[in-house]
């Protein structure tokens, strides 16, 4: 029988972070480091990927890369896939992060709104949420079917299994009309994500690539504090999540702890979905 401590273990192992220089994906970065693994951090902004890359690498003395990938472009993601391939010869994981999560919090909040919502945004937030993640899959994932290992693991959120709160973004004095919500495509890219999970897990099963979703709750991030305080309270546990909440999560879902899973959403969100 493996030793405890040995099922979270990924020393050795090449982990591919998308959105790698976002709110997140520093935190997945350490949390691969720390258990062992070499993280590469991908980011549409290279020069904040490098740099996350080195304080990581430093911190941990692992041999952590920064690359640029735009995950919208098929040419881009090819590109990281022989670069990984060419610096450490294999990728083991896969962690699809990246995301647009339009703020509304401020300015003109009109154009959050489902009647005047800009299809331009609609389609920016489709392409890198969730086309983005099938196109990472499919270079990634197929490089790990090969070579018949390997695990995907997409962020989600909470609002892929519930619906925004509305009442969260209201403002006092503002016209129903021009309330501030959260936008649609938001909750409907985390939401298909859970599709795209339980598609590749089966897709890939007899190949030996594993693929969960991780659906977080909201991370307290310098929010006003009116919004902090209302969402809150509909969490069990009272507050927002801290950045380095979900590390754990992210190493059991990675590593082989969780060997027997796949196809699976993990919820880790203070207990929110339960209400």
């Amino acid at each position: 029988m493996m030793d405890p401590k040995g099922l979270f273990d990924l020393t050795g192992r090449v982990a591919v972070i998308t959105g790698g220089a976002g709110l997140l994906g520093p935190r997945h970065a350490r949390a691969v480091a720390r258990a062992g693994g070499i993280p590469v951090l991908a980011d549409i902004r290279r020069d904040a990927a490098v740099a996350v890359a080195g304080e990581v690498g430093a911190e941990f003395g692992v041999d952590a890369l920064g690359l640029r990938v735009d995950v919208t472009d098929p040419a881009s993601v090819e590109e990281v896939r022989a670069e990984v391939l060419r610096h450490f010869g294999r990728v083991d994981i896969l962690i699809n992060n990246a995301a647009n999560n339009p703020k509304q919090e401020a300015g003109d909040t009109g154009w959050s709104r489902l009647e005047s919502f800009p299809l331009s945004q609609w389609e920016a937030d489709v392409a890198v949420g969730l086309t983005g993640a099938f196109l990472c899959s499919r270079a990634l994932g197929g490089e790990m079917a090969l070579r018949g290992r390997g695990v995907i693991l997409n962020v989600a959120s909470d609002l892929a299994l519930i619906a925004p709160d509305q009442r969260l973004y209201w403002k006092d004095g503002v016209p129903e009309d021009r309330q501030p919500v959260k936008p649609v495509s938001y909750p409907v890219v985390k939401s298909a994500l859970l599709g795209l999970t339980r598609y590749l897990a089966t897709y890939w099963a007899r190949d030996g690539v594993r693929c969960n979703a991780l659906s977080p709750g909201g991370v307290e991030n310098d929010q006003p504090e009116e919004f902090v305080r209302r969402l809150g309270e509909l969490i069990p546990l009272g507050r927002m999540a801290r950045a380095d909440e979900y590390e754990g999560a992210v190493v059991f879902l990675c590593s082989d702890a969780s060997s027997y899973m796949t196809g699976a959403n993990l919820v880790v969100d203070g207990g929110r979905t339960c209400w």
